[in-house]
């Protein structure tokens, strides 16, 4: 089995395919310091294998390598993958003044 996430950025998604076929879908909206992800989204004959979680992982990955901005989980699943990994609590107010 091939798993490869892509950056799609004219769909402002990332998207996860295994051995060549789309499994799983986010969607994203930036402005100067912030990105949102207001979209999670797995093809029905995929669900329950964790590929939605393991996009989120890499996406979220790739936002702070690449980027300051902060993150905005509009969708449930993102938030709900927040809530499972505190350690990354970080990035939701990153560069944000106090």
């Amino acid at each position: 089995m091939t798993e490869e996430f892509r950056h799609e950025a004219d769909e402002r998604r990332y998207a996860m395919y295994v051995d060549g076929e789309l499994v799983s879908v986010l969607d994203y909206r930036e402005n100067e310091d912030a990105i949102a992800f207001p979209h999670t989204y797995t093809v029905p004959k995929h669900r329950g294998h964790g590929y939605a979680a393991a996009l989120v992982a890499h996406t979220i990955d790739v936002v702070e390598a690449t980027t300051e901005k902060r993150v905005v989980p509009m969708c449930w699943f993102v938030g709900q993958w927040f809530d499972e990994h505190p350690e990354r609590a970080g990035l939701l107010s990153r560069g944000v003044a106090d």
